[in-house]
């Protein structure tokens, strides 16, 4: 099916089964061996997923562009010049994908809601993960549930993944949640994450990181030290900015509200709220060595990731 007709068939603020399904053309485009992701700090790279989750093949000499984590200290101590280690990529690599569908994502101003967003690109990176031949398994949370999916390899694990998208209860979950002694659930989703992703993994988080803990940062830094992450950043235009001076209103449910955006300090302290959260995930992911991805409620997710993932050269 054309990427028009996906994207005139697609609703803004809930998805179906069979639109997710459909998204298994596009994702052949895309490929998750290596990214291209732009960052503020560092401008357009290419990583390609590196020694972790690679068997050993062989060394030979040192040559420009090589990665230099990858210098073989053993060979090279026993000879005259730099020796590099060659892998060989392992088949049958556990994706594990990792989609947050708590209320604060359910929510849009433009484009369409930040759940919906998020459940199209994990459905995109799962038929992804079964295109290469990759076993597929995750975590699906929200406020109330998170659901485990065990790694398994084929077309059924990609729609046990999509199954898992839609059917999830927190689809209809309101945004009054009860207060409880438990730790918020996105940082239960990532000590489970911790507990169950294996060594050699790719791991991709899609969340607006909204509470973002300590714990949580220390449960995904834990998961980044053996395993390659992918985090995707989802946000609103209305997040990142208030809209010009004069007064709105915003509906939600059945319950509305009238904000005042007249106030250039206002205005600018709010921009600046988001600046900072942002710059201290970007942070946080280039200290860690952990990809990041930007994804708006306005962007087409099978366009971003198109752009963001590509195959190989050789």
């Amino acid at each position: 099916m054309r990427h028009d007709k996906l994207q005139a068939d697609a609703s803004p603020v809930s998805i179906n089964q069979a639109e997710l399904i459909r998204l298994s053309g596009p994702a052949r485009t895309i490929a998750l061996d290596v990214l291209r992701v732009n960052s503020l700090q560092t401008g357009a790279y290419v990583s390609h997923f590196k020694g972790r989750g690679m068997e050993f093949d062989e060394s030979r000499p040192y040559q420009p562009g090589d990665d230099p984590r990858n210098i073989d200290w053993r060979v090279t101590a026993r000879s005259s010049e730099a020796y590099t280690k060659l892998y060989r990529e392992e088949r049958e690599r556990p994706v594990l994908i990792v989609t947050d569908l708590r209320s604060n994502m359910h929510f849009a101003t433009q484009g369409c809601f930040k759940s919906v967003s998020a459940a199209r690109a994990a459905a995109l990176l799962a038929w992804a993960a079964h295109h290469r031949g990759d076993r597929l398994g995750g975590i699906v949370f929200g406020d109330t549930r998170h659901r485990e999916i065990r790694p398994r390899l084929g077309r059924q694990a990609a729609l046990r993944y999509v199954h898992e998208l839609v059917t999830h209860p927190d689809w209809a979950t309101a945004d009054d949640q009860a207060v409880t002694d438990e730790e918020p659930p996105l940082t239960q989703a990532m000590a489970a994450l911790r507990r169950v992703t294996h060594p050699g993994s790719l791991v991709i988080v899609i969340s607006d990181f909204i509470g973002l803990s300590r714990n949580a940062m220390s449960y995904l830094t834990g998961v980044a030290r053996h395993n390659e992450v992918l985090t995707i950043f989802l946000s609103d235009p209305l997040e990142r900015r208030l809209p010009p001076p004069g007064r709105y209103r915003l509906v939600s449910h059945e319950q509305e509200m009238a904000i005042d955006t007249y106030a250039r300090g206002a205005r600018s302290d709010y921009r600046q709220l988001f600046d900072d959260r942002l710059t201290a995930m970007e942070k946080f992911c280039q200290r860690y060595g952990i990809h990041l991805l930007h994804l708006s409620t306005e962007d087409d997710p099978i366009q971003t990731l198109q752009q963001a993932l590509g195959r190989r050269a050789n």
